[in-house]
């Protein structure tokens, strides 16, 4: 279409379910090539793709969570061949028999194709002017310039070469087609939305062919039929031109649909912590997520999951609200300060009363509100994710909560609220003129009583400081730049907020949910604690020099061990209290962030096996043991209980470090793990009690030999995910990490770099590639980028490494903190948000390069 003209109009019923198509929150669109992409030409090889509408099409696989594809009958390299530039689309060739993306090709008798061919020539030359085509799985027979009555060869066709077993007879527009593997666009659609975890498919055919995909099309779905003939699909264009002016709207309708529902990015958001909760502020000071009384309860504040609707507690200015927000951390503590314009906005976890507060049961958010004219404030609380009814009574200095689990109330002196109904829910708005001074607010969780404090609230924000500062002034920062630094001080100050202060616990983040990719549905809980994860965590606060961290969670893991019925009984994950979690369930109330569901809460990965947990917690004491702290009678016997846990159950498969939800394998980071296991612990009985018990060396080494041997694959050329496959994995970057390989062993070396070459992308290091049973593609794991940058200083590539940390840091939002992911085509943050993984990971990679720059 030339610049000017004017687009020709679409019928309204198309133009509806494109604009409905177009808030998918994932979506698909696939097209055939002839008739579709492509005007039919008299003969295959003349094809010519319609310019216009490739180019609609590469405009939409450009955007954002949106996935272009191209289904055709002919093979994947003759699609590539006549659209020449396919960069993102997803191709999938011989009536989706050939999909590269998808999977290996099927596996055919050639020898079978070969007689096909041949008999079907034959047969052929009675009919002058049609057209024999050789595919990659199947001939067809072209008579669209054949002079004569084409029926009876197309009868001996069908009845001949067509009749022979395993051969499958495909009609379509002047063609009839043999093909030796089973076909159908329909599967291929289907594989393809899977793949891609897309929430609505647009189809775009033309053939007989293409009526398997229409029939697979959903409710949800769109299907368009280009021009004449019968059909299943709901709506029709009047010819392939027609096709450029679909996918222009489409277009159109999707990118006003991203601009419009675009999300705050996951990692714009900041943190607050008094380590009994979390709450998530966004950039303009609203809080997003808070759960109560505890990190891994139900939210009062969900709105980062299901819009204000869900719990905000949002304050605005009045009047003209534009203009930048800007965001900043006190130094090396929680207290938030948001600038709006001329407003401040001033955001604490109150820890001012240290450890003995955190164990009584309470938590206070306090704001403080102050600057110039009048904001808007919404008190919006909804229990247990909105699924119980929140109703707000107006009393003397506040609100009280009703009906909450555990007390509830905002104590906010002298501000007059204005309370409404919504639903069963109530929600409370108040406007307040700053121009009388400071507004302090303070959300009380575990009480009712709205009694000033007797501590001033600039007393308590000045403890809360030293609480952080405090704490953060203890550690040993490596000796790096100064962004670095700053960097390694808010990742351990994470770890810390994370951690659950009555317990030991940490939580492997603050939220659930949050999606990886967005749009998707790889949507998990991660607000409990992973025995290995926090183990990883409270070492790396180790490096920097915390010892209390360590020892604290060592205390609760032995409590949870004791009461396993047996130590290889015990689970991937807990609450932070330490109990077993109930059953993952989907919130179906709850549209999710940016419309990715399901929501859950629980995890299902607590009933796995997961054998590389045992390694990290022994690697902890063994820690301990070379810092010079206590190693107790308890720290001991835990030891012994992993180690032996190992001795039990290592030959096992397992669902690995990723927990995949599909049939155990044979890890080769289990296996590592386990061997680190043994071999820490023969380090920490050594220290203990000065003897190792009998068989422990020889363990080690009978696990060493067999990690070695069978998680070598030849044809990966490194040390693959599981044994007797190549596929690669980014954890096997741990036998060397670990120590199991030393540095300039070939064999690592060379996993590193295949690693490097096979799953980097971007600044970003992938898990795997390898198809896990869970729909959608995921972008780069952060700890997995974290672990190529140590493995890089390892084997002597520091410079490189140097370089890659730096970029790292880039990962990072405004005020320091890391997602679980990063999509690179997209350039945003994804997953749960602080990720403990995340987090220490770049601290673990600090400590590595300061390491290997000394050297």
């Amino acid at each position: 279409m030339n610049p000017g003209e004017r687009q020709p109009a679409i019928d309204p019923a198309l133009e509806e379910r494109l604009r409905t198509a177009a808030a998918a929150p994932m979506l698909l669109i696939a097209c055939d090539f002839d008739g579709t992409l492509s005007p039919i030409a008299p003969t295959p090889s003349q094809a010519s793709p319609d310019a216009e509408a490739v180019r609609a099409l590469h405009e939409l696989d450009d955007l954002a969570r949106t996935h272009g594809a191209v289904i055709s009958g002919r093979g994947v390299d003759e699609i590539e061949r006549l659209i020449q530039d396919c960069r993102g689309l997803l191709l999938v060739g011989s009536h989706g028999a050939e999909a590269p993306l998808l999977g290996p090709a099927p596996a055919i008798d050639r020898s079978l194709l070969t007689e096909i061919e041949r008999e079907v020539r034959s047969i052929a030359s009675e009919l002058a002017g049609s057209l024999v085509e050789v595919k990659p799985y199947g001939v067809a027979l072209h008579y669209r310039l054949a002079t004569g009555d084409p029926g009876p060869v197309l009868d001996a066709v069908s009845v001949g070469p067509g009749g022979r077993p395993g051969v499958q007879v495909i009609r379509g527009h002047k063609v009839i087609e043999l093909c030796v593997a089973t076909p159908g666009k329909g599967r291929a659609l289907e594989r393809l939305k899977f793949h891609t975890d897309a929430k609505s498919v647009v189809f775009i055919g033309d053939d007989e062919t293409d009526e398997h995909a229409f029939a697979a099309l959903a409710p949800s779905d769109v299907g368009i039929k280009v021009g004449s003939g019968p059909t299943v699909a709901a709506l029709r264009v009047a010819q392939q031109a027609d096709v450029a002016v679909v996918l222009r709207r489409l277009g159109e309708l999707r990118r006003a649909w991203l601009t419009h529902a675009a999300p705050t990015p996951i990692n714009a958001h900041a943190m607050l912590s008094d380590q009994r909760t979390v709450a998530l502020i966004n950039p303009r000071g609203g809080v997003a997520w808070l759960c109560a009384p505890r990190i891994d309860s139900g939210a009062v504040f969900a709105s980062l999951l299901g819009g204000p609707g869900r719990g905000e507690w949002s304050v605005e200015p009045e009047g003209d609200p534009a203009g930048p927000a800007r965001q900043t951390y006190a130094p090396d503590s929680m207290i938030l300060t948001t600038h709006l314009g001329g407003v401040k906005i001033t955001d604490y976890l109150d820890c001012s009363a240290g450890r003995a507060y955190q164990r009584a049961g309470r938590s206070d958010l306090v704001r403080v509100i102050e600057g110039v004219g009048t904001v808007r404030v919404r008190f919006v609380p909804r229990l247990d994710f909105g699924r119980q009814p929140s109703r707000l009574a107006v009393v003397s200095d506040g609100l009280v909560v009703e009906g909450a689990h555990e007390p509830l109330c905002l104590y906010a002196p002298g501000v007059a609220w204005t309370v409404e109904e919504d639903g069963r829910h109530h929600s409370a708005t108040a406007s307040i003129n700053l121009e009388r001074g400071p507004v302090l607010m303070e959300m009380r969780i575990g009480t009712s009583s709205l009694r000033a404090s007797p501590i001033f609230e600039t007393s308590r924000r000045a403890q809360t400081q030293r609480f952080w500062s405090g704490w953060a002034a203890s550690l040993a920062i490596p000796d790096l730049p100064p962004d670095a630094r700053t960097a390694v001080a808010r990742s351990a100050l994470v770890l810390k907020a994370l951690c659950h202060g009555p317990s030991g616990a940490i939580a492997a983040a603050a939220t659930t949910s949050l999606p990886a990719p967005i749009g998707g549905s790889r949507n998990w809980d991660y607000r409990y604690c992973w025995p290995r994860d926090s183990a990883l965590a409270a070492a790396s606060l180790l490096r920097l020099g915390n010892t209390g961290t360590a020892m604290k969670l060592l205390d609760w893991l032995v409590g949870v061990v004791d009461r396993c019925e047996s130590s290889d009984r015990l689970r991937p994950i807990y609450t932070v209290a330490g109990a077993e979690l109930g059953p993952e369930a989907e919130l179906s109330e709850l549209a999710g962030y940016a419309g990715s569901r399901p929501v859950r809460i629980g995890n299902a990965a607590a009933g796995q096996l997961q054998l590389d947990m045992f390694g990290p917690i022994v690697e902890l004491v063994a820690m301990l043991t070379d810092s010079g702290a206590p190693i107790t009678p308890q720290y001991w016997r835990l030891v012994e209980s992993m180690v032996q846990a190992v001795a039990r159950r290592w030959q096992e498969p397992d669902h690995g470090i990723w927990e995949v939800r599909s049939a155990p394998r044979h890890h080769v980071h289990s296996k590592a793990m386990c061997w680190l296991a043994v071999d820490r612990g023969i380090r920490v009985a050594d220290a203990a009690v000065g003897r190792v018990p009998d068989g422990w060396i020889e363990l080690r080494d009978r696990i060493a030999a067999d990690v070695l041997t069978q998680g070598w694959n030849a044809d990966a050329g490194a040390f693959s995910a599981a044994y007797g496959t190549p596929d690669l994995d980014a954890a096997a970057l741990h036998l060397g990490l670990s120590g199991l390989l030393p540095p300039d062993d070939a064999r690592f070396v060379a996993t590193v770099q295949a690693i490097d070459r096979e799953l980097g992308q971007g600044p970003v290091i992938r898990r795997y590639r390898s198809p896990d049973g869970l729909p959608g593609v995921e972008g780069g794991f952060l700890i997995c980028t974290a672990w190529m940058i140590e493995a890089l200083a390892l084997i002597g590539r520091t410079e490189e490494a140097a370089r890659r940390f730096a970029r790292y840091l880039e990962l990072a939002g405004p005020t320091g903190l890391l997602a679980e992911q990063f999509e690179p085509t997209e350039g945003v943050a994804a997953g749960n948000y602080p990720q403990a993984y995340s987090h220490l990971g770049l601290i673990n990679a600090a400590v590595r390069l300061a390491a290997s720059t000394r050297r």
